[in-house]
């Protein structure tokens, strides 16, 4: 507990004279703060007084500082006036158009005529006079035609107020930007007053007073309030401002608006380019699908139903305080995604088009990370002559630009990936370990229906496993929980038919056995390779097993490659866009038209909803388009999103937790004697172990925090802007799923508090561990290659000649191409890199004063405490040899969990939200 800074202290009174009142500095501040005192919650519009030798007053008063000149009351005026101070902080752009600085000095020229910017001070009580919250007067910024133009990152404004001396305490800020261009207002502060300076935490672009924003922006203290308990003075702007953020519906976005609405996926093609280019609408009883950030552009000339899209470079419209900031967009803009994506290839596709270019040898992948793709392909020169930009000329020129870093999976040992434990090691400890399940039947049995995809069983036999059992039958193997399985089976049959008619995709169904070791490590044993009946001249089931000879040995490769293109489409559609970046979005819009952002539970999301509305912009404009970075580079091509659509209809989010998703999958089962209450069906599995620390620490932390503000299961209740988000959340957000009966009920603390805790683990921690780890893994595309384009020939096919012939030629063939290779090579690199205003787990922007409450500031260090104990633990793991599956020679550690990073890409890391 902080101490109480003052005793009493003076307020000027009529005729100037001072009463002296017995007023703490925690009492002063009104409805919704806790006394440091006592930790009791002072009521609205109660600030309680002392008793005092002279008469007491029961207006409540202003608290003014002791070294505040109380000479400064304005002298004639009935009841005294006193004077504030703001400190406000405006932050400049690094980087300004000749446009952007123009305007900005035309804006310091008008500033001196009065054309500047305009703040005043909303008390939390009503004026008994006029029955309206009380202000003081307008107050301009000083200085602004003089310190606009600095070239400093941020700069410091002052601006004086007058307030009546009954005036209470400062509960909002209303700001006018009366210049032309808009600008970031980071924070407010506002001195001399007796409770010690008050905090505006602001991080908003103010736009011109125009016919377009023609209102005051309003901007709430620190101080967090429940609905029920907003004082007077605040209630009208608490709604005013919800209202706003809402908008009406209608109308097409602009770029500077900050409206938050739904929308269904229904830009993804263009029709108007032909039906080639046209793609199904996401969301809705046809196509399930969560909802998007509406934008309102109009309808195709056509389709109606399709909205029209928005081509690079042109930015698509999310609210402006959720684009980029500055230094979050240079360093996405100057990644490769941009370089090549929007310079190079399409001058490559040109130059190349007739050969595409497959690798000939290992070394020609190898060549990607020692020479550039440019030098490889003799280009250099051509393209030098293409490039106008003169950064993409010099990157060209020093043969940096298409040079990769080389992938962390072959940095220590180039031919790990090659290896059977490294296959299975990376399915509980690589980029996608949400996707292994203990097997519980066998033969495993599919559930499609047998009328359209043909008979339900596996091809799998106990002959076909039994041999690499240890000695143990299927059914030992089973009931001692040594049988894992991937099962891609259900996911791609239905789609197959329509992936292998596209030119250059081959895809089966695969299902993979694993066996657990003595020493803990995963052992594939099986794999199943399914075709859709009757379409082919091989047998629709095949099981490939673990080699024996030369010939098996390649068709072995060939099988864990196309296992690993179905599970980083599956990785990539479901588990990380569909699961982390899609099903977030509706939470978040609701929270942002639903909670104020002085209620207490928007504070707690704030950091974990950060920049994943962009983000998510972005993916809809180049990655999950039509003939965008997704559908070039994945298995599925243009039926990438229908795959992920698929998935959504048995998404749960009462099984989005780790502990209820490790359960689903049957690597755990509740156990109240295991640490986390799991015992895990593996002991050393790294995702499993460092995440369950991870979510029991968020658990934690959400639970004091909830607990905290709903001592009372019936504020839960009602709360009505808390019901309204998560109803908003539900029925709109997830509309299509609205009616199922999984939905958690939000009638409890303990409600709340498991449902945010779900949210900000996914935000987080499960993003992360799906994220960072893409171009590590992913860049060496052997080890996993996004895509295949020739399936495994057997002895009546054509190619088997030619298989036989040169195995490791055709293995190269089945591979993307160069260009397929180094397209995703961009991307995976761009995805996997921290930019530098990262803010991590167990951090957050204004560590110190996001809240007003310094019981939850406490708990928050407490927090952070408990993150940096859960990191050196994961580094302790790291380093025992015990753990073979995160320990080794040339083993790359786990790390995907480990909260910190550096920028760029480092295999590690936990961010706060979904912000790449």
């Amino acid at each position: 507990m902080a101490l109480l800074l003052k005793d009493t202290f003076a307020v000027a009174g009529a005729g100037g004279r001072s009463t002296l009142l017995g007023v703490s500095r925690r009492d002063a501040v009104g409805s919704g703060f806790f006394a440091l005192a006592t930790g009791r919650r002072v009521q609205p519009g109660g600030i309680r007084l002392k008793k005092n030798k002279k008469k007491q007053s029961t207006t409540p008063v202003a608290a003014i500082s002791e070294d505040l000149d109380l000479a400064k009351g304005v002298e004639g005026e009935k009841g005294g006036k006193l004077k504030a101070r703001a400190t406000v902080v405006v932050r400049n752009k690094n980087k300004e158009e000749l446009k952007e600085t123009f305007v900005k000095h035309l804006d310091a020229l008008s500033d001196r005529i009065g054309r500047n910017v305009v703040l005043q001070l909303v008390s939390l009580h009503i004026d008994p006079k006029t029955k309206a919250p009380m202000k003081s007067n307008e107050a301009a910024l000083k200085d602004w035609s003089s310190k606009s133009l600095l070239k400093t990152e941020r700069v410091s404004y002052t601006a004086e107020f007058v307030v009546d001396s009954n005036f209470g305490i400062p509960g909002a800020i209303t700001v006018v930007n009366k210049h032309q261009q808009e600008f970031f207002l980071e924070s407010i502060t506002i001195e001399d007053f007796a409770c010690g300076p008050l905090h505006f935490s602001c991080n908003s672009w103010v736009q011109p007073k125009t016919k377009d924003y023609p209102g005051k922006r309003i901007f709430f203290s620190n101080q967090p309030y429940l609905p029920n308990e907003t004082p007077e003075g605040l209630r009208a702007y608490r709604e005013r401002e919800l209202r706003d953020l809402r908008g009406d519906g209608r109308g097409e976005r602009k770029l500077s608006d900050r409206i938050y609405d739904f929308d269904v996926y229904n830009d993804l093609g263009n029709p108007d380019k032909g039906i080639d280019f046209a793609r199904p609408t996401l969301g809705g009883k046809k196509i399930p699908y969560p909802r998007r950030c509406r934008t309102g552009r109009p309808a195709t000339y056509t389709d109606y139903n399709a909205e029209s899209r928005v081509e690079k470079p042109a930015p698509m419209y999310v609210p402006r305080d959720e684009q980029f900031e500055e230094l979050k967009m240079n360093a996405f803009r100057t990644g490769r995604l941009k370089a090549v994506l929007h310079n190079l290839i399409p001058s490559l596709m040109a130059t190349i088009s007739t050969a595409n270019k497959d690798f000939k040898a290992f070394s020609d992948i190898d060549s990607l990370y020692s020479e550039g793709l440019l030098l490889k392909l003799g280009l250099q020169d051509d393209i030098l002559k293409k490039i106008p930009m003169p950064n993409a000329v010099k990157s060209i020129q020093q043969g940096t630009l298409l040079k990769y870093d080389i992938p962390r999976i072959v940095a220590n040992d180039k031919y790990a990936w090659l290896r059977d434990d490294e296959f299975a090691r990376q399915a509980v400890a690589g980029v996608n370990p949400v996707s292994i399940e203990r097997l519980r039947v066998f033969p495993p049995v599919s559930k499609l229906d047998p009328k359209i995809y043909g008979p339900q069983e596996s091809a799998l036999k106990e002959e076909h496993i039994v041999g690499q059992l240890n000695g143990m039958t299927v059914k030992e193997a089973l009931a001692s929980n040594k049988l894992f399985i991937i099962d891609y089976h259900d996911v791609y049959l239905p789609f197959l038919d329509r992936i292998n008619a596209l030119d250059g995709r081959k895809a089966y169904a695969t299902r993979s056995i694993f066996f657990l070791t003595d020493l803990g490590t995963l052992k594939p044993i099986a794999i199943e390779l399914s075709l859709p009946a009757a379409t082919h001249s091989s047998p629709s089931k095949r099981v490939i097993t673990a080699p024996v000879d030369a010939t098996t040995y390649w068709k072995w490769q060939l099988a864990k490659a196309h296992v690993c293109a179905n599970d980083a489409g599956v990785h990539q559609l479901v588990n990380h866009w569909l699961r982390t970046h899609a099903t977030m979005e509706p939470f978040i819009l609701a929270a942002h038209r639903q909670l104020s952002a002085m209620h207490p539970i928007f504070k707690l999301l704030d950091p974990h909803m950060r920049y994943t509305l962009e983000i998510n912009a972005l993916a809809r404009q180049s990655l999950i388009s039509m003939e965008g970075v997704i559908e070039s580079c994945f298995t599925p091509g243009r039926y990438c999103m229908e795959i992920s659509a698929a998935a959504y209809k048995n998404w749960r989010f009462d099984q989005e937790g780790l502990p209820a998703d490790l359960i689903r999958r049957g690597m755990a089962e509740p156990d109240p004697k295991e640490p986390y209450g799991l015992k895990l069906a593996m002991a050393d599995y790294p995702y499993a172990n460092d995440g369950l620390m991870i979510w029991a620490a968020i658990e934690d932390w959400v639970g004091t925090y909830v607990a905290h503000y709903y001592p009372d299961p019936a504020q839960i209740c009602n709360d009505h802007e808390l019901q309204a988000w998560y109803e908003e959340s539900v029925s709109v957000g997830h509309g299509d799923l609205r009616q199922a009966e999984w939905w958690p009920k939000l009638t409890t603390p303990q409600d709340l508090a498991s449902i945010l805790t779900t949210v900000i683990w996914l935000a987080s921690a499960q993003h992360a561990a799906l994220n960072f780890g893409q171009f590590p893994y992913g860049g060496y595309v052997p080890n996993r290659p996004p895509m295949m384009r020739r399936l495994i020939p057997d002895e009546n096919d054509a190619e088997y000649a030619v298989f036989m012939a040169d195995p490791q030629k055709y293995f190269l063939s089945a591979l993307p191409s160069l260009l397929q290779a180094t397209k995703y090579m961009a991307v995976v690199d761009t995805l996997s890199t921290h930019s530098p205003d990262e803010e991590y787990l167990g951090e957050r922007n204004h560590q110190s004063i996001w809240s007003g409450d310094s019981i939850v500031i406490d708990a928050f260090y407490k927090f952070s405490a408990e993150i940096r104990r859960i990191e050196r633990e994961i580094d302790a793991r790291n380093s025992n040899p015990n753990l073979r599956n995160r320990s080794g020679a040339g083993v790359i550690p786990y790390e995907l969990l480990a909260p910190s990073s550096q920028p760029g890409v480092t295999c590690r890391g936990v961010p706060n939200s979904v912000s790449i």
